[in-house]
This record gives C-alpha cells, sequence and structure tokens, in this order.
C-alpha cells in the first residue's frame, strides 16, 4: 500500500463528506484510510459575490461509497444514540422486572 493512497481521478469518484474546517476533514480521512478505504481531500471553492464559501469535500470511489458513509454515520452517532440504539437491540429486558402492579388486589 503506498504511503499516501489516492483514488485514481480517472475513476469515478463519489463526494461522502464535507466540512467547512480542514482539520474535521482530516479526523474522517483518518477513519476512512484506517477502515482500509482509499479518499481524497479536495478543496470546494464557491464563487459568491456576498459571503464567500469554502471547505473542504472527501471523495471516494464509486465503490466504497456505501462503506464510507455508514463508516461516517457511525463517527458522527451521539453517545445518547449509541445507548437508544443498545436500547432497542436487546428488548423486553425491562419487562418481568419484578415491578408490582399497585392496583392488584391480593
Amino acid at each position: 500500500m503506498a504511503a499516501n493512497p489516492k483514488p485514481d481521478p480517472n475513476e469515478k469518484l463519489v463526494r461522502v463528506f464535507e466540512a467547512e474546517q480542514e482539520s474535521e476533514a482530516m479526523v474522517v480521512r483518518g477513519l476512512l484510510e484506517s477502515q482500509g478505504i482509499d479518499c481524497d481531500v479536495a478543496p470546494i471553492d464557491l464563487a459568491q459575490d456576498v459571503f464567500p464559501v469554502g471547505g473542504v469535500m472527501i471523495v471516494v470511489r464509486e465503490e466504497d461509497a456505501a462503506r464510507a458513509t455508514q463508516v461516517i454515520e457511525e463517527y458522527r452517532r451521539t453517545p445518547k444514540e449509541e445507548a437508544e440504539e443498545e436500547a432497542e437491540e436487546t428488548p423486553g429486558e425491562g419487562a418481568g422486572s419484578g415491578e408490582e402492579d399497585i392496583n392488584e388486589k391480593p
């Protein structure tokens, strides 16, 4: 593997991430590369008269786009979202917890 692998610009590339700050894009780039997904960071230059907009985008090969998107979505989840997802995966833990029905007559 090359020291800095990049997708070939002649391949079909897909934009999978955009950020205003290059530092955030570098974190995502490292995350993707740690998963074996080659990517490239490119500037976004949108010339506007009033509010100049810029930033960076990450592109990957078309065949890696779905996996890259999944990795990025997992990275962006908050701890609260992760806890809710884990709770949904383990249904029935609250049932039969030994709680008594106070309205039940002996």
